[in-house]
């Protein structure tokens, strides 16, 4: 069996670079890339094992980016490696579509470890933050929080819901039709949507557009 194949999301240069130096004595870097858009073709052309994700990205970012990518490629493992100290936001990526969350500030011997953690299947959290999130899963455990829009989600919603067709609601957020499609589909689904007017309806409910 062959090196575990990584791929860096990341669109600061030096801190991708940083990484991979981190990573080669033990893994395979295959690759780098800065923006979330290209993830899933990138992990297709590489058949990487495991990404390396920063939550902020320009486009399309790293939560949409992981959610599309677990959506579409489950066998992926996703390491979070960001600033983001937030413990919610370490355990609502845990509990949605990372198996991993590192940050960016204790990272030294830290990003190996989370990398051999989680390709054998197991969560890693960074100690930094290891207590704290574990109080927070703890707290939510058993516990279904109420659905909410993210905020592309939302931005999707509005724009089909004032009128807008996929593909010009795709040209205005600078995204693929197929894109937009996808988050149309999560929305219905999530929040038991089942028709266009259904749809208006719900975005007037959530007050991301005015009644006419």
């Amino acid at each position: 069996m062959g090196r575990t194949r990584v791929l860096i999301v990341e669109d600061h240069g030096l801190v991708a670079e940083a990484f991979g130096k981190l990573l080669e004595p033990e893994f395979e870097v295959v690759g780098t890339i800065g923006n979330g858009e290209l993830l899933a073709r990138k992990v297709r052309e590489t058949k990487a094992d495991v990404v390396l994700l920063d939550l902020y990205l320009p486009g399309v970012d790293g939560w949409q980016a992981g959610e599309l990518l677990k959506g579409s490629m489950p066998r992926v493992k996703i390491i979070v490696v960001t600033v983001n100290d937030d413990v919610k936001t370490a355990v609502a990526a845990l509990n949605a579509w990372a198996s991993g969350y590192v940050l960016k500030r204790s990272l030294g011997t830290e990003l190996p470890k989370a990398v051999r953690e989680v390709v054998a299947g197991r969560k890693y959290v960074t100690p930094a933050l290891g207590q704290e999130v574990g109080e927070e899963w703890q707290r939510v455990l058993g516990y279904k929080p109420e659905r909410v829009l993210t905020s592309r989600q939302r931005q999707v919603l509005e724009l089909l819901a004032s009128g807008c067709t996929m593909k010009e609601a795709a040209a205005i957020l600078k995204v693929t039709a197929r894109t937009v499609a996808f988050h149309k589909y999560r929305i219905m689904r999530e929040f038991g949507v089942k028709t266009n007017t259904q749809l208006v309806q719900f975005a007037i409910k959530e007050r991301v557009v005015g009644p006419n």
